[in-house]
C-alpha cells in the first residue's frame, strides 16, 4: 500500500556495479551456482533483465554492459545448437567466460584483502623511540665458547702449520744465505689496527689468503694472534661451512 502521493513518483534504485564482470559474478552467487557450470540460459535471461532495467533509468549505460550481453547471447545460441558427433571434444563455448570470471574474482577478493588491511593501519598508532642514551650504548659480553662453536682451535692451528709450511717450501736455499736489511717488526696493536680497517672494507676474508700474503714469520705469528683478540672482543666471526674446508672470516664491525 502507497500512502500519499502518486505512485509513479516512486523511484527504484538498482544496485550499482563495477562492470558487466561483476554483474554476471553477482548473479551466480545470488543463484548460487557453479561457476566452472553456469547455467548459460538462466544466467543470461537475469543478465538482460538487468540491463533492460539500466536502460530504463539510465540512458547513458556503458558499452561494456552490451558488449557483455552480446557475448552472453553469442553463447547461448552456441549451447542450444545440436553439436555434431566427432572424435574430437568440443570446447566449451563458456570456457574464455569462466576464465575472466574466476581471474575477476581473484583481483576482487585482493582488493578487499588490501583494503581491510587499510582501515587496520588506519586504527595503529606510531611514535619515536626513545631509548635512554645508555641503553642504544649498550654492548652485550662476548661469549667466547659461542662464538668458537663451529670451529676449534686445533683446526686453526693446523692451518697455521700449512702456511708456515708453504712458507718455507718456497725459500730459496742459496739467497736465503744473502744478507737483507730487517725492517722493524709490526706489533700486535698495529696489526690489530690494520685487520679492523681491513676488515670494514672487506666483509668476508679467507683466513689462509690473510695468512700466506704476510712476508715473514713474525708478521704471520702476530696476524694470527690478531685475529684471535679481535674474536675475543666480538670484532670479528669465524665460518667453516665443510670439515678441511677453507676457513672465512667475517667482520662484525660496521663501515
Amino acid at each position: 500500500m502507497i500512502f500519499g502521493g502518486n505512485w509513479m513518483d516512486l523511484k527504484v534504485k538498482l544496485q550499482v556495479f563495477e562492470g558487466p564482470l561483476d554483474l554476471l559474478l553477482h548473479l551466480l552467487e545470488k543463484n548460487k551456482v557453479n561457476i566452472y557450470d553456469i547455467p548459460i540460459v538462466e544466467i543470461t535471461s537475469q543478465y538482460m533483465e538487468y540491463i533492460s532495467e539500466m536502460k530504463r533509468h539510465d540512458l547513458n549505460i556503458v558499452s561494456e554492459f552490451l558488449v557483455m550481453a552480446a557475448t552472453l547471447l553469442d553463447i547461448k545460441s552456441r549451447m542450444l545448437l545440436p553439436k555434431e558427433e566427432t572424435e574430437e571434444e568440443e570446447e566449451d563455448p563458456r570456457a574464455e567466460l569462466v576464465q575472466k570470471l574466476l581471474e575477476y574474482k581473484m583481483y576482487k577478493c585482493m582488493s578487499y584483502e588490501l583494503k581491510d588491511r587499510q582501515i587496520d593501519a588506519q586504527k595503529v598508532m606510531f611514535k619515536e623511540p626513545t631509548i635512554p642514551k645508555e641503553v642504544r650504548q649498550y654492548e652485550e659480553p662476548v661469549d667466547l665458547q659461542e662464538l668458537m662453536a663451529d670451529i676449534s682451535l686445533k683446526r686453526l692451528n693446523d692451518i697455521f702449520k700449512s702456511v708456515m709450511r708453504k712458507r718455507e717450501d718456497k725459500i730459496d736455499p742459496i739467497r736465503s744465505r744473502f744478507g737483507r736489511i730487517e725492517k722493524e717488526e709490526v706489533s700486535l696493536e698495529e696489526r690489530m689496527g690494520y685487520l679492523e680497517q681491513y676488515a670494514m672494507t672487506h666483509p668476508r676474508f679467507s683466513f689462509r689468503g690473510l695468512l700466506e700474503r704476510q712476508s715473514s714469520k713474525m708478521e704471520v705469528i702476530v696476524t694470527f694472534l690478531s685475529i684471535l683478540e679481535l674474536m675475543k672482543v666480538g670484532k670479528i666471526q669465524i665460518s667453516q661451512e665443510h670439515i678441511f674446508d677453507d676457513i672465512f672470516i667475517e667482520s662484525q664491525i660496521a663501515a
